[in-house]
């Protein structure tokens, strides 16, 4: 889809690109802010946030992996980028695509086209990037580590949790409230029991829908005189450097982990904090299976990987707040 808006925006058609056009409306869903919370609604009904829960020490690797956006940012402000473009392009690191939209709309529009490209390329390359880092920065022992199951998690607390982070963050980061209330409802959604056609509605049809039109809108944003600049060059390999730093982030605080619990948790599940749920849970699965065929960190990776989510969101009304101020 994004390739195609950028074919359609570089046409040479007025019907398409005028003031009331067609991708004008395709992009008042990214102006007006409404397209990447219904993603997040859809994201939040097909998420299982149990085994977060029942391993709530899982919430510092998904804060530790956000290192990379942070970070980031201020090499975007060393390369002469303004504030706004900084954490615009820092959010990269946050590895969500809805976030990364959201955020650069409302600080550096004029970005939205390379910086969403970059988001979603290292997103899908994330199986090639991130492997070599955790091989670099664990040891064959601590790959090897099995980690027990976690416990069951009751249907009452699947219930309360989200009602809880949705109070506590829209106190706490006001500016992420849309996200994170819209993930929350979402997966409140999953989890209640009685609303399961609204639940499958939201985690299949509308989500397909949405992220098709959020594709058409952000690829028709993509002209030519926008997009072919020295500018993209160095967003493209700043968000390179966000990804590491973040999976680089997330592991070391996986080994401290390790350490204090003497050998329970596996510090590769750290990577997982960048948040691309679940490509990234799913990595940390192969690469673990590899040096123990009997370890399955798959569902031990998912806490870290959609606490991500919630990081990258909080963070996200952070550099808001940030610029605001």
């Amino acid at each position: 889809p994004i390739g195609f808006g950028a074919i359609l925006a570089n046409l040479p058609l007025s019907g398409l690109n005028e003031p009331n056009g067609l991708l004008e409306m395709f992009r008042w869903g990214i102006k007006s802010g409404l397209f990447p919370p219904i993603i997040f609604l859809g994201v939040g009904a097909m998420t299982d946030f149990g085994p977060l829960i029942a391993n709530p020490k899982t919430f510092l690797l998904g804060a530790a992996a956000q290192l990379g956006i942070f970070t980031t940012l201020i090499g975007a402000l060393l390369l002469n980028f303004k504030l706004p473009e900084a954490c615009s392009i820092g959010i990269i690191g946050g590895a969500d695509g809805p976030t990364t939209i959201f955020l650069t709309n409302k600080l550096a529009p004029e970005l939205l086209g390379p910086i969403t490209i970059a988001a979603y390329s290292y997103m899908a390359l994330i199986p090639i990037i991130q492997p070599p880092i955790m091989k670099l920065l664990t040891t064959k022992k601590e790959r090897a580590i099995v980690m027990i199951q976690t416990r069951e998690v009751s249907k009452t607390v699947r219930l309360i949790f989200p009602i809880i982070i949705l109070l506590v963050s829209s106190i706490c980061v006001p500016d992420s409230a849309s996200l994170i209330g819209m993930l929350m409802i979402g997966n409140f959604l999953r989890e209640s029991g009685v609303t399961e056609r609204l639940s499958k509605t939201v985690q299949n049809e509308l989500i397909n829908i949405i992220t098709l039109f959020l594709g058409i809108a952000v690829g028709s944003s993509m002209t030519a005189d926008s997009f072919l600049k020295r500018d993209s060059l160095y967003i493209f390999l700043l968000g390179l450097f966000s990804f590491m730093f973040g999976t680089a982030g997330g592991i070391i605080i996986g080994k401290i982990l390790c350490k204090l619990t003497k050998g329970k948790i596996n510090p590769l599940i750290g990577a997982a904090g960048v948040s691309a749920v679940p490509m990234a849970a799913r990595v940390v699965q192969k690469v673990g299976q590899k040096e123990n065929q009997s370890n399955y960190l798959l569902m031990h990776a998912m806490g870290p990987n959609v606490a991500g989510v919630i990081g990258s969101a909080v963070a996200a009304g952070i550099l808001l707040a940030i610029v605001k101020n």
